[in-house]
C-alpha cells in the first residue's frame, strides 16, 4: 500500500490481511463462558517519503474486514496529509470506552436520550527543541483526562455503575492504567541486533 495523491488520506478497506513476517499471528479460538475472549490486533505498516507511513491492520474475530490507514506529520518534517499516531492513539482510546458505554447500556436497557465523550490526552516531547543541540529525544504521555457526558432519565447510581463497569472492560482504558508486559525487536538487514522487554 503507497500514499496516493488524494487531498487528505484517513483510511479504507483493506484488500487483504495483513502479512507479517516476523510473527505468526494467533488463530482466533471462540470461547466458552465463563472463560475470556482472547484475540489480537495485527498491525504491518511501512514508512514511506518524508514523515508518511501506511499501515494494514485487522482484529482477528471473524467478521472485522482489515483496514489500510494513512499516517502523517505535520511541515514542516510531513505533508499534512493524513492524520498524526497520537490523533489515532487519541481516538482509539476514546472510541474504545463509548463502544464498552454502548454495548452495556444496550444489555441493560439503561435509557440514554444522548452520550457524548470528550477527552484531552497531554504529551511531552523535546523532538523539535533538543535533537539538533545534540541531546536525546524524549517524549512521554504526561495525562488523560476523559469526560463522559450522558442525558439520561436513570438514576445517577444507575449511570455511574455504567461507566465505572464500561471503564472496567475496556482494553484501552487497561492498557492506559496498567502495567503490561511488552517486548521490542530491532532487526537489521535480516538480522536480529536487539531484543528488549519488560513486564
Amino acid at each position: 500500500m503507497k500514499f496516493h495523491n488524494s487531498p487528505y488520506l484517513v483510511g479504507e478497506q483493506a484488500e487483504s490481511q495483513p502479512a507479517p513476517e516476523q510473527f505468526e499471528p494467533g488463530p482466533f479460538r471462540k470461547s466458552r463462558p465463563p472463560e475470556p475472549l482472547r484475540f489480537e490486533v495485527n498491525l504491518v505498516a511501512e514508512a514511506h517519503g518524508r514523515q508518511r507511513k501506511t499501515g494494514t491492520v485487522q482484529v482477528n474475530i471473524p467478521g472485522f474486514s482489515p483496514v489500510s490507514l494513512y499516517c502523517d506529520e505535520q511541515p514542516p518534517v510531513g505533508d499534512d496529509r493524513a492524520p498524526p499516531p497520537l490523533a489515532f492513539f487519541a481516538a482509539g482510546i476514546g472510541f474504545c470506552l463509548m463502544t464498552h458505554l454502548t454495548d452495556i447500556l444496550n444489555t441493560r436497557e439503561i435509557e440514554v436520550a444522548g452520550m457524548r465523550l470528550e477527552q484531552r490526552i497531554r504529551f511531552m516531547t523535546n523532538l523539535g527543541t533538543m535533537r539538533e543541540l545534540g541531546h536525546r529525544t524524549e517524549g512521554a504521555c504526561e495525562m488523560v483526562e476523559t469526560h463522559v457526558i450522558i442525558d439520561s432519565p436513570e438514576p445517577p447510581g444507575r449511570i455511574h455503575a455504567l461507566l465505572a463497569e464500561a471503564e472496567g472492560a475496556c482494553m484501552a482504558h487497561h492498557a492506559l492504567r496498567n502495567p503490561i508486559p511488552w517486548s521490542t525487536r530491532l532487526i537489521h538487514n535480516g538480522t536480529e541486533i536487539d531484543s528488549r522487554g519488560g513486564d
